[in-house]
């Protein structure tokens, strides 16, 4: 099967700006644009296909009838492993916690949430929040909750531009206004707030807060949020590792010209294009590249070319 796009749905959460639709291109009669699914088959918001003899399918149900695209290493997960956003945060994300497989998969029948973080852009002064400042007990994160002074806690960290962040599970976080972001993530929706800056909701009431079980998941030990990021320039691209663990492995990739990339019957990739221009091509098929094109590669695809001077990330199961 040819490579194919994919159109994204959309989520307008109410920190979500307009970036999507202003530099990506995104599509929606929402006002906020916070995020965009680029890679799910997540119930809560599918990727559809776009064009070709299989256009305006869900992309569930086109892995249904042809499961060989997915690739052999797909086969050890009971369902689609991974889901791949963009997010803008015109303002602060509520701060949260997602629990681990075993935990979501009792106590919520979905999967944990590994994910990672790559910094598309940043305003000045922009930072997240990513575990604790110091050794927290659990009495005392919880009193910090009901005292409103859980932001005294936190470990702030500056943000610019190119920045990675890998977020186990049970790790506090919440991405801070001005910061556009590429999510790679585990294919989960599970989220525990625990402060939520005294927002209101579409409802007009405050947005749910999940203490008790944040409580149970929360590892309260100070973390490093900074993970080494691997790189290497060859033939006029710059190649970098993101991340790689048990349920994806995400590389960067800055080309001037172009880059010859496989696709074997191990796994899909997915390509999104988060900077420039270009075109991906095979020997049968040629597909424009621009800010925000989502492509899936089905495995055993083999050979193809992205050519241009353009900036994409690519995700792989390992």
């Amino acid at each position: 099967m040819k490579p194919f796009l994919l159109n994204a749905p959309i989520k307008d959460y109410i920190w979500g700006g307009t970036k999507l639709r202003d530099i990506f291109g995104k599509k929606s009669d929402l006002e906020r644009l916070a995020e965009s699914w680029e890679l799910s088959c997540h119930p809560d918001g599918e990727s559809v296909v776009s064009g070709g003899e299989f256009d305006g399918m869900k992309l569930s149900e086109l892995i249904k009838k042809h499961p060989e695209i997915l690739g052999k290493n797909c086969k050890k997960f009971s369902s689609f492993p991974v889901l791949v956003k963009l997010i803008d945060a015109k303002n602060d994300l509520s701060v949260q916690v997602h629990p681990c497989d075993e935990y979501a998969q009792k106590y919520e029948n979905d999967n944990g949430k590994t994910e990672m973080w790559y910094v598309i852009d940043a305003e000045p002064d922009a930072e997240l929040v990513y575990g604790f400042k110091e050794k927290t007990t659990k009495d005392e994160f919880r009193k910090a909750i009901e005292d409103n002074t859980l932001m005294d806690k936190v470990n702030r960290v500056p943000v610019k531009k190119g920045d990675v962040f890998f977020i186990e599970p049970g790790t506090l976080h919440a991405i801070g206004k001005g910061i556009l972001i590429a999510e790679i993530q585990q294919s989960s929706n599970v989220t525990y707030r625990v402060y939520d800056y005294g927002r209101l909701g579409a409802d007009g009431k405050p947005r749910q807060l999940h203490i008790e079980k944040a409580l149970e998941v929360t590892n309260t030990e100070p973390l490093d949020p900074h993970k080494p990021v691997y790189g290497m320039e060859l033939d006029g691209v710059v190649i970098q590792l993101l991340a790689e663990c048990d349920y994806f492995n995400v590389n960067r990739e800055r080309l001037i010209k172009e880059a010859e990339l496989f696709a074997d019957d191990s796994s899909f990739s997915h390509v999104l294009v988060i900077g420039g221009s270009g075109e991906l091509s095979t020997d049968d098929c040629c597909i424009s590249l621009e800010m925000g094109t989502s492509i899936f590669v089905p495995a055993g695809t083999g050979n193809y070319v992205i050519k241009g001077n353009c900036d994409v990330i690519i995700t792989t199961i390992p």
